[in-house]
This record gives C-alpha cells, sequence and structure tokens, in this order.
C-alpha cells in the first residue's frame, strides 16, 4: 500500500485543468463539488487530483492552507478505495463549505466520494459492459 501523494499524482497542468472543468463530469456531495475525466486507456493507471479551497467562502489563507492540508491527507490515506484499471483519471476536489471542518468530518465524506467515483468509473468502463 502506498500512502504518498508525490507530484505526478497532483493536477498541476493548466491544460489538463481546463481540460477537466469544460470536459469533465461533476457530482456534488457535501462540502466537495467533485469533477472527474477519464481520458482513456494507458498501460499504468494514473490518477492526477486537484484540491482547490474557495478564497470567496474562507477568507483568510491561514484557513484555507489547514483546510487543503486536511483534505490533502483524507485522500491520501483513503485513495487505494479508487479503483484504476489502467485509465489516466483526474479528479477535481472543490471544497464549498465556509466552514472549517475537522480532520474526523472529512474522512466519512471523502470515502463516499471516493466509492462513488469508484462506482461511477467502473460504470462507464466498456469492459465491464455485458451487452459485448
Amino acid at each position: 500500500m502506498n500512502y504518498r501523494l508525490p507530484k505526478s499524482e497532483r493536477l498541476y497542468a493548466d491544460k489538463l485543468i481546463k481540460e477537466l472543468f469544460n470536459e469533465g463530469s461533476s457530482f456534488f456531495l457535501y462540502p466537495f463539488k467533485v469533477l472527474f475525466y477519464v481520458k482513456g486507456e494507458v498501460e499504468k493507471g494514473t490518477v492526477q487530483v486537484l484540491f482547490s479551497v474557495s478564497k470567496k467562502k474562507i477568507k483568510k489563507a491561514v484557513g484555507r492552507n489547514l483546510v487543503r492540508r486536511r483534505i490533502k491527507e483524507v485522500y491520501r490515506l483513503n485513495k487505494s478505495l479508487l479503483g484504476l484499471d489502467g485509465k489516466q483519471i483526474s479528479i477535481g476536489l472543490v471544497y464549498v463549505s465556509s466552514d472549517l471542518m475537522e480532520f474526523a468530518d472529512l474522512q466519512p465524506k471523502m470515502i463516499s466520494i471516493l466509492k462513488k467515483l469508484s462506482l461511477l468509473l467502473s460504470q462507464n468502463d466498456p469492459k465491464n459492459d455485458k451487452n459485448s
């Protein structure tokens, strides 16, 4: 089990971020708006994640950084719930609450997000279609 979150797993390229926001799908699960985009088949499945906390919702940088660190930690510990299956996946986690949530409150939310995302990705997988 790899609990690291290296730079290769972070979404930071402007082109990929625009692609995620323009062509990706989304769902809302409080306190997150989750965007995801499946690029296609690659040899080794990769997931790149973007963490965003709105300046409009949380005014002080100290609070935004605190929430962002908590979100990263919760994702890092639970990213194994997300099945890869040789796909390149971009995920955007946008924090929309104006409250500073505790780690213990964020963890069950992130687990349910990753499970729902895994389910959505497996439903859209052409390998899993029973009609073929």
